[in-house]
């Protein structure tokens, strides 16, 4: 008992110098958003902890919308909407036009959860613009999108799991307009060689650090035309993925 005790009190240890070790080296580079306790803000290179916070963000409406606003992103809230089995929502945002933020998507009426929104704002700035630019030398000026909030199961079963999309928790690209007048499609581009692929491959992979949830063609044949990118509340994926 007493080499157990011995055993777990070492391990303890270790795991505190680590702590320390490691908020020193994050305060030294002077990342903030690389510590679990400090405050989440969207003006902030992405960190180790971001998408964790994101996520966070599911319990809390308002501190959502505080953070879009100091962040500069303009937006109007959606009424609530509440609907049959476990469909609805009382979180929905719209993206304005002016702010901090210059994409659109295409159609314009995407409404998302907060969180949601929240990610795609730093999804948009740390992840989207640089790969444009390193790939093509232009920004990306409008997101193709399948949607947000739809009231179905996954892959619209009868039974089982419901989406996220039932929450407007998640929402589907499927593609990329640049100002430069060039079109990336995930269904005709994605299997590719090039720029093109590599940069849906690269924004795919970037998303992973923002949003709880990724899937893309690579994961199956029903994601083959959009990246599909959530906040999931109901942990339906067993977790954070990335495929």
């Amino acid at each position: 008992m007493r080499a157990i005790r011995l055993t777990i009190g070492a391990v303890v240890t270790v795991a505190v110098l680590l702590g320390i070790v490691f908020t020193l080296y994050a305060l030294m580079r002077n990342r903030p958003q690389d510590l679990p306790w400090t405050r989440l803000d969207l003006g902030q290179p992405i960190g180790a902890f971001t998408g964790r916070k994101l996520a966070g963000l599911t319990d809390d409406y308002a501190a959502c919308r505080a953070h879009l606003r100091s962040a500069g992103v303009r937006y109007t809230m959606l009424p609530a909407v509440q609907s049959e089995g476990q469909c609805g929502y009382s979180d929905v945002v719209r993206f304005a036009s002016g702010g901090s933020r210059q994409i659109r998507f295409s159609p314009a009426n995407l409404g998302v959860s907060c969180p949601v929104a929240a990610a795609l704002t730093l999804w948009e700035w740390n992840v989207l613009q640089p790969a444009a630019q390193k790939h093509f030398g232009a920004r990306v000026e409008s997101v193709d999108h399948l949607g947000s909030y739809s009231c179905r199961r996954i892959y619209g079963r009868t039974s089982g799991d419901w989406s996220e999309h039932a929450t407007a928790d998640a929402v589907d690209i499927a593609g990329f307009r640049l100002a430069d007048g060039t079109r990336i499609s995930v269904l005709g581009d994605w299997e590719k060689e090039g720029a093109k692929a590599a940069f849906l491959h690269e924004v795919r992979t970037g998303g992973c650090k923002l949003f709880s949830t990724v899937l893309s063609p690579d994961y199956n044949a029903a994601h083959r035309d959009h990246l599909h990118l959530d906040q999931a509340k109901r942990g339906e994926m067993g977790g954070r993925v990335c495929r």
